[in-house]
């Protein structure tokens, strides 16, 4: 394990060029076991001095001033605790849509993407992506998978739902951001006040089962919101819910997509088999493994 003290940023650390600040910042990192330690760093020093990727290469040589120093400082400080750099930026890309995120939101991962590649084959099976659609997202946080439907699919109307109103608060603001007025969004438990029919309902509910949350690497454990990671003893409560409601929701020949935890597909399958769902082939994410179940209610 890194000794945290050789982990901590001072002013006296800091380095007068914007080049060497990004090179302090990545060896402080890389010493502390952060993951992608240059990319981080130049992220941060790109955040806290408002330039982009072309425009922070250019400035390499530049001095930096005493606040600039102080503000990249601070942000490393957060970072070298553990503190994602979406949070620590105020946003996170998914799906090419650059969203806002906060305390409130899980930070939309890459995995989170396959849920949306599933979704498109799924709907794309039965029509043209131009048809009128409606979509349910359940338990939204940012937005991330409503808003990435709604971007695919030009005359789709979508409704979100959440039990944090910050959260919901958070989501619409992304949808105000990327003007998609056919965006609406309902404080309830996944789908408690949903009335259908849906083509789409999608869904990352929280999977983590409760007693593994201690376990989690600290950027989750310490920062994403607890309710959005806890899915009961076993993991498997929000699937349970989604299982009871989703039948009703959904438009004969509609589709159900869930983003799954590591090892949870046999049984999330079998719940919605019971419920009267057919589950279709695993969808896998980059690293290999079963990410996406998407499931079929048969006419």
């Amino acid at each position: 394990m890194p000794n945290p003290d050789a982990a901590v940023l001072t002013q006296h650390d800091s380095a007068s060029t914007v080049a060497g600040m990004r090179r302090a910042l990545t060896e402080k990192f890389r010493a502390a076991e952060i993951d992608s330690p240059e990319l981080d760093a130049r992220v941060l020093v790109s955040h806290a001095l408002s330039l982009d990727h072309s425009a922070l290469a250019a400035a390499g040589e530049r001095a930096l001033d005493t606040a600039e120093r102080e503000t990249i400082l601070g942000f490393a400080r957060r970072r070298l605790a553990h503190e994602p750099v979406a949070r620590i930026i105020g946003s996170k890309e998914f799906w090419s849509l650059k969203l806002c995120v906060d305390a409130s939101t899980l930070i939309p991962r890459p995995e989170t993407e396959t849920v949306v590649e599933a979704a498109l084959a799924a709907i794309e099976a039965d029509g043209p992506r131009q048809r009128e659609l409606r979509i349910a997202d359940l338990g939204t946080g940012s937005g991330a998978l409503l808003l990435a439907l709604l971007a695919e699919f030009p005359n789709a109307f979508g409704v979100a739902t959440d039990t944090s109103p910050s959260a919901l608060s958070m989501a619409r603001h992304n949808a105000q951001r990327f003007k998609f007025a056919r965006a609406t969004f309902l404080a309830c438990d996944m789908a408690a006040a949903l009335r259908g029919p849906f083509d789409l309902i999608v869904s990352n509910p929280p999977y983590i089962a409760s007693g593994d949350i201690a376990t989690l690497a600290p950027e989750v454990r310490d920062f994403d919101p607890r309710a959005a990671l806890d899915g009961g003893q076993d993991g498997l409560n929000y699937y349970r819910l989604i299982a009871a409601s989703a039948p009703a929701l959904l438009k004969p020949n509609g589709s159900l997509v869930v983003e799954l935890g590591v090892g949870q597909a046999p049984a999330v399958m079998a719940l919605f088999s019971e419920a009267g769902l057919t589950p279709l082939p695993l969808r896998l994410d980059l690293q290999g493994l079963p990410r996406a179940l998407p499931a079929k209610k048969v006419a």
